[in-house]
């Protein structure tokens, strides 16, 4: 028996067979896409690990330099030309050889950074009287500075009271959207810009840039951008002298100019002699001629400074620093992460992270 297969069966035969050979390669494509994402995600997942524990590693180094650096003899102060805060003075042999940038770990690199935070201070213990030489430093006329450092302590107080020209979480619940005074300290410097009269004129200075554009919650009271002759209208912000994580004094060690005039009695002048004093005969600080203050009372060798001025001094300065931030940069193949943490050290084996944090 012959079977004979006329052209139009050989036609649909040869359909069926592209259709399924279009369907399997559909397949196979969709198959492979899926394989590609799938590994993608699982080597995501393996760098995120990887560079997590690059960071912590960096938040390590960063202890172990703070920890070794009350060891080294004969220096009972933090100044910005020892190891941790990346100067080039003398040090002991166990720090020596320590570096902190361009660290090869594992299968990446690493950079630490580390800033005291006692060169700022404290905005949560600012009084009036630091807040109106804050306001004096920044050039706020004398008479908007009132409402601003009124508005600033009714939201750290805990209470409801308003003080004169002050403002409480009445004036804050008719905003859009509406929120409620904190009546606590700052958790960061950033919730400044929160407070009635804050504008980020006066809490930027001259880091301003001209395309800020502020949060929703900030754009009924300052608008959604600024020009330049704003920008450029102060030389320092609120930004430049306070911090929320700093113990309870400034270190005068690494305090800038404009934070050591916070201090009563110190002047633009006086400033600059200390930090000329602590720079050494080369006028550069973070180097290995640098002459940082021992104790506060070697201030009487600044010139112009006064024994009234000192004894104030005693009481919101010290030659020490126990709260740091670190930045840890990460890179892994062609990533890269910036891991923050607070860390306060309480003495040389007790070093506590506070918080921590990546971008």
């Amino acid at each position: 028996m012959k079977f004979i297969i006329k052209k139009s069966d050989s036609g649909i035969a040869l359909i069926i067979v592209m259709i399924v050979i279009t369907v399997l390669s559909i397949m196979a494509g969709g198959f492979a896409y899926s394989m590609k994402v799938e590994t993608r995600l699982a080597r995501n997942a393996y760098f995120d690990n990887e560079m997590e524990w690059l960071g912590r590693s960096g938040i390590e180094l960063a202890r172990y330099v703070l920890g070794q650096q009350r060891n080294i003899p004969n220096e009972p102060y933090d100044s910005l030309n020892q190891k941790w805060a990346g100067g080039i003075g003398p040090t002991n042999g166990l720090l020596s050889d320590i570096t902190l940038e361009n660290v090869p770990l594992g299968n990446g690199i690493i950079t630490v950074k580390i800033v005291d935070m006692e060169r700022k201070f404290n905005i949560n213990i600012a009084d009036e009287a630091i807040l109106n030489q804050a306001m004096t430093l920044i050039g706020v006329d004398a008479s908007e500075s009132g409402p601003i450092i009124s508005s600033i302590l009714d939201w750290i107080d805990p209470d409801d009271n308003v003080r004169i020209n002050g403002t409480e979480s009445d004036y804050y619940e008719n905003l859009e959207p509406p929120y409620v005074a904190k009546n606590g300290p700052l958790d960061d410097i950033s919730e400044l810009l929160l407070i009635r009269h804050v504008t980020p004129e006066i809490y930027y200075g001259p880091h301003l840039s001209g395309s800020y554009r502020p949060a929703p919650v900030q754009q009924k009271r300052f608008g959604a951008s600024f020009t330049k002759q704003e920008m450029d209208l102060y030389s320092i912000g609120l930004v430049d002298l306070f911090c929320t994580f700093s113990g309870r004094f400034i270190n005068i060690n690494t305090a800038s100019a404009a934070v050591l005039q916070l201090i009563p009695g110190i002047d633009e002048n006086i400033a600059n002699e200390i930090i000329a004093r602590r720079a050494g005969p080369d006028g550069q600080e973070g180097t290995e001629d640098d002459m940082p203050f021992r104790t506060i009372g070697e201030l009487m060798t600044v010139p112009g400074m006064q024994p009234q001025i000192i004894s104030m001094a005693s009481r919101i300065c010290s030659t020490q620093s126990t709260t740091f931030e670190v930045t840890v940069e990460v890179q892994l193949d062609q990533r890269k992460r910036t891991y923050t943490a607070i860390l306060r050290r309480l003495d040389q084996k007790n070093i506590p992270m506070i918080c921590w944090s990546w971008k």
